[in-house]
């Protein structure tokens, strides 16, 4: 008789007898495992993730200072204008020190992004050039406070910052310049809009073909073609209709150029995002993102829409 004493769990067991795994506590059993339903699954996020309720508000909330400002007194939609590309620019420089660790001295470049946008305003395209040339000056020379090391990183970003947002939107103050300038801002504008308006319907609907897949995985080149095709339409009723001396064929040739222009704006924008490793440049706009995140297409479309309206009709 074997009188060893018997390991704990082990008394009154039979070899032959099937041992029932022990559950740990509080864990379910394997066949109590919930199973989900389909009317039990998360609801789908929206396209992009946004909220297109919030979108919609922000969206007319804009639509409305924007028209406000611009048909009341024009100088009130010029600090529109400056007060975005202000905003647009601290967005653009805090993602780079926060993402790239990249110092751009905020106070040069907003007081040079102000002088950028009432120079184009009052005097031309030539005081708006030489406010950018003297905010860059102003940049390298602020930058100097600070040791050597990043020196040529932290002013090129700078400069970039500075030509990329205010001289940019400078193109903008030039267009609100001229005698007819309200008509020619709602032109820009709604070939614009009807440029990321027309691609977002046509690609939801038909896209099939990715356009730049590696940048902006949901633009298509059918997006595209709709996109250029209905801001080809806008622009010829609008030139037609509100631009004196305006041509409905000119309006084609315009709205074609800034659809594509505002394409490549948004991949370049993109790529900016990509590379700083974020999905929005801030989060000002509930539903859009930050400023930057509506600009991407407007700042390179403007000039442009300036150009080819001087071309046109005169500046």
């Amino acid at each position: 008789m074997n009188d060893a004493p018997m390991a704990p769990g082990e008394r009154g067991v039979s070899p032959h007898t099937p041992v029932t795994p022990l559950v740990e506590r509080g864990a379910r059993p394997p066949q109590e495992s919930p199973v989900a339903q389909p009317d039990q699954q998360q609801p789908r996020k929206q396209r992009g993730g946004r909220n297109l309720p919030a979108a919609i508000g922000v969206g007319l909330g804009l639509g409305a200072v924007i028209i406000a400002s611009l048909f009341v007194v024009k100088v009130l939609f010029l600090a529109v204008v400056v007060a975005a590309a202000s905003v647009g620019s601290w967005e653009l420089t805090s993602r780079l020190a926060e993402r790239k660790e990249v110092s751009v001295a905020q106070l040069p470049l907003l007081l040079g992004g102000v002088a950028m946008l009432t120079a184009g305003y009052w005097i031309g395209p030539q005081g708006a050039a030489a406010a950018l040339a003297l905010t860059a000056l102003a940049l390298m020379v602020w930058r100097m406070r600070q040791p050597p090391e990043n020196y040529l990183r932290d002013i090129t970003a700078g400069v970039f910052t500075a030509f990329y947002v205010p001289f940019l939107a400078t193109f903008v103050a030039l267009m609100l310049s001229a005698h007819d300038g309200p008509q020619r801002i709602v032109l820009f504008l709604v070939v614009t809009i009807c440029s990321d308006t027309g691609a977002y319907a046509v690609g939801y609907k038909f896209g099939r073909t990715k356009l730049a897949p590696t940048i902006s995985p949901g633009k298509t080149r059918e997006g595209l073609a709709g996109g250029i095709g209905l801001s080809m339409l806008a622009g010829a009723l609008l030139m037609q209709w509100i631009i004196k001396d305006g041509q409905w064929w000119q309006g084609l040739i315009l709205g074609g150029c800034a659809a594509v222009v505002a394409t490549l704006g948004d991949l370049a924008e993109s790529m900016i995002k990509r590379d700083l490793g974020i999905k929005d440049m801030g989060t000002l706009l509930p539903g859009h993102g930050g400023i930057m995140d509506r600009l991407d297409s407007l700042l390179p479309t403007a000039p442009v829409v300036w150009l080819l309206l001087a071309a046109f009709v005169g500046s």
